[in-house]
């Protein structure tokens, strides 16, 4: 059961559904909580009295075998063990601690899809600058009309207090990445025997306040900048992706530029959104499930349906380790679950559906975000009949050597195929995620695209 403090938040919450978004930003007595009985993420900081502990400011230290500087993380948990594994034969005895796309997985895999459980760790932290910038996102930043976009926003939690379901969707993605980074990760979408090839890409992440010359009357409604390169297989390597991501993509699209390394040109990929198909997916994955879900929210309506406990994929080193090679991971059906571990943690549970006069091949959502890191960990997708169609999980990863949370691997399974898509991976690159590198504005134009082409 949760906290009684915890029930006054949710009555407040409750309340303030019937509030206009304009109106988002909370009062400062609120806001004087973050710290106290909120984390400064806006989590419960209280435990609940069983297996989730008090937050008590994540990992703070770095692991024996751990320097500042290496290339490879080093699980802070080498000697946890499962408590116990959930599996089809005991699945509905944790039913209400499950989604309905870990149930599906269930009956769809009942021999090989199992979920192992371990003691609930909550390893997340963030820099200092980021719960201080929380506390004045709190009582300043507000959704323009409509929720499409943010006054008063510059970095951290926006709503680290929020009343309504678009403000935590907002909170993921907007949530804080490091300023900026690099990595080289590969994406596979193997079909229903396990056969796969790697499709691997060189990402780049720059927030705005993160350039070197960032100037706010220019860009002001960019919130980072965005570069992917394929760098294998031969037959796609070459081809270059540029995002400038918007904040309010209604009022300015997503501007998106493709260099075509067999063309040696650069065009505009106004695709590049929604349900457009994601890059090199073999149609396993739309623009908009690109880190569990992107880009503008307007063809939803969302709705906050509040909070639950839920097993969810986290502390995922084993899975992350370079001693794990990528056919270990990708097996038929879905990766190899030997290889996850899943905790009880407290999630925000919110309800997209689409609009009426919207289009989208996914009818409804449902999205389950951690309150630690404001990542979606879950999300299950409806198809236009109400079926459940794909099932979504992140496997959360804290890089303390950077104090950034994100995913080890991302995952999306096909209920109607028997097909997945696993993206994230770098178990055998030569080194992991680079945070904190700077740009100018002017690597990031369509002519520096044509530049980076290769071929």
């Amino acid at each position: 059961m949760l906290k009684q403090q915890y029930k006054t938040l949710g009555s407040a919450i409750a309340l303030s559904l019937m509030v206009t978004a304009a109106n988002a930003a909370v009062t400062p007595e609120k806001a004087a909580e973050l710290g106290k009985s909120l984390t400064p993420m806006g989590a419960e900081m209280a435990g609940n009295g069983g297996d989730i502990p008090a937050w008590t400011g994540g990992i703070t230290e770095f692991p024996a075998g751990f320097t500042q500087g290496d290339d490879r993380l080093v699980d802070p948990f080498p000697n946890d063990k499962p408590k116990f594994e959930i599996t089809a034969a005991n699945y509905k005895e944790y039913a209400d601690k499950l989604t309905d796309g870990q149930k599906a997985m269930f009956e769809k895999y009942p021999e090989t899809y199992r979920m192992p459980v371990y003691e609930t760790r909550r390893s997340s932290g963030y820099p200092d600058k980021i719960y201080e910038v929380n506390k004045k996102n709190a009582v300043e930043t507000s959704l323009i009309a409509g929720g499409n976009g943010m006054e008063n926003y510059v970095e951290g939690v926006a709503f680290p207090i929020p009343s309504t379901g678009l403000e935590v969707i907002w909170n993921h993605i907007v949530r804080y990445r490091g300023g900026s980074v690099t990595r080289i990760a590969g994406q596979a979408t193997p079909q229903a025997n396990g056969d796969y090839q790697l499709v691997r890409f060189k990402d780049e992440f720059t927030f705005r306040n993160k350039l070197k010359d960032f100037d706010p009357s220019k860009d002001s409604n960019v919130l980072f900048y965005f570069k992917q390169d394929v760098v294998s297989p031969a037959r796609l390597a070459g081809n270059v992706l540029l995002v400038h991501e918007t904040l309010d993509q209604v009022k300015e699209p997503r501007k998106a530029w493709v260099y075509n390394a067999g063309q040696r040109r650069v065009r505009r990929a106004p695709q590049v959104a929604y349900d457009g198909p994601g890059t090199a997916s073999d149609g396993m994955r739309t623009s908009d499930n690109f880190d569990m879900y992107n880009g503008a929210p307007d063809r939803y309506d969302w709705k906050l349906i509040g909070k639950q406990e839920l097993y969810i994929p986290y502390n995922a080193y084993k899975l992350n380790s370079e001693n794990v090679k990528y056919d270990e991971i990708i097996q038929a059906g879905h990766i190899n679950q030997d290889l996850t571990r899943y905790e009880l943690h407290r999630v925000w549970k919110v309800e997209a559906t689409l609009k009426d006069g919207k289009r989208h091949i996914y009818g409804k959502r449902v999205f389950y975000i951690d309150e630690d890191t404001w990542q979606a960990s879950a999300i299950d997708h409806f198809d236009g009949r109400g079926e459940l169609w794909r099932v979504a999980e992140a496997h959360n990863l804290m890089f303390y050597d950077a104090k950034v949370p994100w995913y080890a691997v991302e995952t999306l399974y096909d209920l109607n195929s028997g097909r997945y898509l696993v993206m994230g991976l770098d178990n055998e690159e030569d080194s992991s995620y680079k945070f904190g590198f700077e740009r100018n504005s002017k690597d990031y134009t369509p002519a520096a695209l044509r530049r980076s082409g290769r071929r």
